[in-house]
């Protein structure tokens, strides 16, 4: 079935993980998605851990269903290419350093140009202009900009760390992704034609943390009641044999934890009587140190089945190896197996939006570099004469 992005063209400029994700989510939803690569190794994240050959985890994940074109941009031709194929694009996606694409040929000014209908991304650590939107950037300089690190820290062992996973690129692959759909549908809708859309990592990191890490830097006025934090009240509870998760916010979920517990006369304790109560900071500690107390006399099955007759949120800590035998995700049947001609096997967690009546028809692929440039040129036009002179002038791959 045809998804709902069936019919638009992306070119996907960007490396390592913002961008490529971002056209990833479009990808999954129909779109046909051209991903420009350079000569030799392509995507850095090509040459990552976990590969076969140029293949490696990291990055079919984010392009899977795309057709690699490897051109050389540092040649002309090979901008006039990019800017041929840009005549009749809808998007074009790329995370280079500020500066960059207009040194290359190929900003926004002159692509919206050319294509006055393209909606054109920007992806950038910080933006434009500012004092550090020069740096070379990574997810972990973000997470430290943004506040992120600063809350990574248990409350036992007060150190701040970094999220363990690339959360801010994520983050920004998403905000991206909603932002060209909008733009598309403003587009389509008659509002606007082609527009440049730039989306800076910090604003994007900043903007999803503030429901609330920054609950405690909203309201301002003097009457305001203060409370625990989120990034204060999340944390691992031990038991007599692990760990688990456990979630108590509501009086009703916290007369079921009392009971779980065996501990029920914590609910006449005027301490505890009501949520307010119990996040009052003294309040907080105190009931803290008995409910660790309380759930290291039990095992985490034994637990875990009496929270859950409670009807208290709870979860066990699964390993990222637990993750696929878990019944949750068999049953949700979330990681797709297929074969790669290639590399081989490959486990991928499916796409999680489950369509009514636009559900996609999903590709299940990943091109080595370079390996569709002849399908696309054939496409836009060019014959064997000019491919073979682009060849010889080293513009594209010579196989």
């Amino acid at each position: 079935m045809a998804g709902p992005l069936d019919g638009i063209k992306v070119i996907d400029m960007s490396a390592v993980i913002s961008g490529p994700m971002a056209c990833q989510v479009l990808a999954d939803q129909g779109a046909d998605v051209i991903k420009i690569e350079p000569l030799g190794i392509g995507d850095i994240t090509r040459i990552g851990g976990f590969r076969v050959g140029d293949i490696s985890a990291m990055f079919a994940t984010v392009n899977r269903g795309k057709r690699s074109v490897a051109l050389d941009l540092s040649q002309e031709e090979g901008v006039s290419i990019l800017k041929k194929m840009v005549e009749t694009a809808d998007v074009l996606v790329q995370n280079f350093r500020p500066g960059a694409v207009d040194r290359m040929g190929v900003g926004p000014d002159t692509m919206l140009e050319i294509n006055p209908e393209l909606i054109y991304v920007s992806i950038s650590g910080f933006g434009a202009d500012g004092p550090y939107s020069d740096w070379r950037v990574y997810d972990p300089i973000i997470q430290s900009i943004s506040g992120v690190v600063s809350i990574q820290q248990s409350p036992e062992i007060p150190i701040p760390d970094l999220v363990r996973t690339i959360v801010c690129d994520k983050t920004t692959a998403l905000t991206a992704a909603t932002a060209i759909s909008s733009a598309l549908f403003a587009r389509a809708s008659g509002k606007s034609s082609g527009q440049h859309i730039e989306i800076p990592m910090l604003d994007a990191a900043i903007y999803w943390l503030w429901p609330d890490v920054f609950m405690g830097h909203t309201l301002w006025d003097d009457d305001v009641v203060p409370g625990a934090l989120i990034y204060q009240i999340y944390r691992l509870q031990q038991t007599a044999d692990g760990h688990l998760v456990y979630f108590s916010a509501s009086d009703k979920e916290f007369a079921g934890l009392t009971k779980a517990l065996e501990h029920p006369e914590w609910l006449e304790d005027p301490r505890f009587s009501s949520p307010a109560k119990r996040q009052e900071s003294e309040n907080f500690e105190a009931l803290g140190g008995l409910l660790h107390d309380a759930f290291l006399k039990f095992t985490t099955d034994d637990i875990m089945e009496r929270l859950r007759t409670e009807e208290v949120p709870a979860a066990q800590v699964n390993t990222v190896d637990e993750v696929f035998t878990d019944p949750q995700v068999i049953n949700n049947e979330i990681i797709v197996e297929w074969e790669h001609s290639d590399a081989g096997l490959m486990k991928m967690a499916k796409p999680p939006v489950r369509w009514g009546t636009t559900k996609p028809d999903l590709t299940w692929s990943t091109d080595h570099v370079g390996q569709s440039t002849l399908e696309v040129l054939d496409e836009y036009g060019f014959d064997q004469e000019e491919i073979s002179i682009l060849k010889k002038k080293g513009i594209i791959p010579e196989t």
